[in-house]
């Protein structure tokens, strides 16, 4: 097949956050985007999703609470445990925070509201790899505590969907192990047979 949105979209994949740098969308390029991700389906054009930028020298704001939050739930942590996570969110240059944030509605489930969010960072990640850069996407142990969700800005009713790492990647990322399409696609034949 032919066209090159299929053959850039064959290609894409996801860099490790430890090899993304300098520099990262600013600007009118980071406006336009964030306005590329937010292109996703929306049932009942709700907007269920929500980004935070998390940039310069509130990374590692972010890093020394994280390193205090993992103590408080573990106990004392080694150094070097605490020294991962001071560089949770100051590894890339830029973080984007994909948040979902659901409203209440009669018909559009919260799952589907949530699934529109993913969306929303899989189109960050595709419109950033577009524009050149190396992206990663994340959610981590942060992102299941009530605490640290409310230190990283979100309300209580809101979840993360992804945090979007991106940057700019010295070298391409070799080729990692996809699905096996014939274990994973299947024509209808009726119920579920266990």
């Amino acid at each position: 097949m032919k066209h090159p949105v299929f053959e850039f979209l064959a290609e894409r994949s996801s860099t490790p956050i430890s090899a993304i740098s300098e520099p990262a969308p600013e600007g009118d390029e980071l406006a336009g985007l964030l306005k590329v991700a937010a292109r996703v389906p929306d049932h009942g054009r709700l907007t269920p999703w929500r980004f935070i930028l998390y940039r310069g020298a509130k990374r590692h704001e972010v890093g020394e609470y994280l390193a205090k939050r993992a103590e408080e739930r573990e106990g004392p942590l080694p150094e070097s445990r605490k020294e991962q996570e001071r560089a949770r969110f100051a590894r890339a240059p830029l973080v984007i925070g994909v948040i979902s944030s659901p409203v209440a509605h009669e018909r559009i489930p919260q799952w589907e509201q949530f699934l529109s969010a993913g969306a929303v960072a899989m189109n960050l990640c595709i419109g950033a790899n577009a524009l050149g850069y190396a992206t990663n996407w994340i959610t981590n142990w942060y992102s299941d505590d009530a605490q640290a969700r409310a230190f990283l800005g979100l309300a209580s009713h809101e979840r993360v969907a992804g945090f979007v790492h991106i940057g700019t990647a010295a070298n391409k990322m070799p080729e990692r192990p996809r699905a096996d399409m014939e274990q994973i696609v299947s024509d209808y034949d009726g119920p579920w047979k266990a």
